[in-house]
């Protein structure tokens, strides 16, 4: 029977950051992936000679960035123009990004141009955390005066978080996304397939072992311990440590009596977040000033990631239009809004359609940040030594993948804290990767 340091169930952001990190400390790692392809939700398609992400993805300049820099990713890919228009009453208008757009929007009344401009000159400055406990609703109407702006920051925040829960979201992990969107995003050459690609072959660099199409079946554990892990094709392995880099309601599933434990807990205060996604490649766009347009008045937004990124080996532009949902979902009503957003950005788009993704109900995040009560999971499960958890719903105040890549991190450093400790070298010394 094999017998690893440190196993991780999962292979995505998550799961390959925590791997990377632990066998860098010398940790003899491995990683178990149900499906055949690493990667999970950051993976990419490639159909009819273009690169379609599962969603879309743009990398901010946040944790998961400089987590992938520090590992030495190359991250190619371009930062695009922010030149945008917002869909208000069934009509497109140009949306104040710089001095020229601000003077020709007619969204804003002159008092709402002062004031937006404002706002967005206050957002790297503000002390987000004094917002952390208050809702996203209470924060707008609380702090923004004219209606119209109110509209626009509603729709630039739910863009930023693809959360559409202003009275649940809390507010200062959003502002601070804003932020950090403000800094700019990059768009991935390739997708983020690419990207994994890479960070797969960084751990496999470090010794990182991977076993694919393997389901694990539970995580052993005896006397508060854990013991390893065992699989449905009735193999085992054995680990001092496990990190479960999957939804909370698997990692309840995959560990007995979890229900007694803190995984309980996250596993009923997680909300998960989904969208609809419509991925096209058109030969041409047929309105080339309209690549970047976000829906004021209804719940979308359309992007043309090919105008800074190598999406296509043929030359066409992928543009991704996104419907973030609420807890009721239809599948033909979904893809209808947001083909008729396409009609309405990029007239005549379907005579220059070359190849399309839809996807009805992708997971975006297993839980986000709100003020029902919620508790941060992580990095440890408590009454379970050996036990940790990372995720993009493992959040400490980070927010998508910035929250898969600080949880990653959190895990690693507590098992290797938890050892040092053992050891007789002093409570409390905390340990860095």
């Amino acid at each position: 029977m094999q017998k690893f340091d440190v196993a991780i169930i999962g292979g995505g952001v998550a799961g390959l950051t925590a791997a990377v990190l632990a066998a860098r400390a010398g940790k003899k790692t491995i990683v178990i992936e149900k499906q055949e392809r690493l990667g999970g939700r950051a993976m990419t398609n490639k159909k009819d000679g273009t690169y379609f992400n599962l969603g879309g993805h743009a990398l901010y300049k946040g944790d998961a960035y400089d987590t992938f820099r520090e590992f030495g990713l190359t991250l190619k890919g371009g930062k695009p123009s922010i030149d945008a228009h917002g869909i208000w009453q069934g009509e497109l208008s140009v949306l104040p990004t710089g001095i020229g757009s601000l003077l020709a929007s007619p969204l804003f009344t002159w008092k709402g141009k002062l004031e937006f401009v404002g706002w967005l000159a206050k957002f790297p400055k503000l002390d987000t955390h004094a917002y952390d406990a208050i809702s996203l609703r209470d924060w707008i109407e609380g702090n923004i005066q004219d209606p119209m702006v109110r509209h626009v920051f509603y729709s630039l925040l739910r863009t930023a978080s693809y959360v559409m829960a202003p009275d649940l979201q809390a507010a200062g992990p959003i502002l601070r996304q804003l932020a950090n969107a403000l800094k700019g995003v990059l768009y991935l050459d390739e997708g983020w397939g690419a990207m994994m690609d890479e960070l797969e072959e960084k751990a496999r660099q470090y010794g990182v072992q991977f076993r694919t199409k393997l389901k694990a079946a539970a995580v052993e554990h005896q006397d508060g311990v854990v013991k390893g892990v065992s699989f449905e094709d009735g193999t085992r392995i054995e680990a001092d440590h496990v990190i479960i880099a999957a939804a909370p309601a698997v990692a309840c599933k995959l560990v007995p009596h979890a229900d007694g434990t803190s995984l309980g807990v996250w596993k009923e205060q997680a909300i998960e977040v989904t969208a609809a996604c419509l991925d096209v490649a058109l030969r041409k766009l047929t309105k080339p000033k309209q690549q970047f347009v976000y829906g004021i008045d209804r719940p979308v937004f359309l992007t043309n990631q090919s105008r800074a990124s190598k999406l296509s080996d043929n030359g066409a532009q992928v543009v991704c239009v996104i419907k973030y949902q609420g807890a009721e979902t239809d599948p033909e009503k979904d893809l209808r809004e947001l083909e008729s957003t396409l009609d309405l950005v990029q007239p005549g788009w379907r005579s220059e359609l070359a190849s399309k993704q839809f996807l009805p109900k992708i997971t975006v995040c297993h839980d986000f940040l709100h003020v029902r009560g919620r508790v941060n999971p992580g990095p440890d499960v408590p009454e379970i030594k050996g036990l940790y958890v990372a995720g993009d719903w493992a959040s400490h105040g980070e927010l998508l993948v910035d929250a898969a890549t600080a949880s990653a991190r959190r895990a690693v450093e507590h098992l290797l804290a938890s050892e040092v400790k053992e050891r007789n070298f002093g409570h409390g010394y905390r340990v860095t990767v």
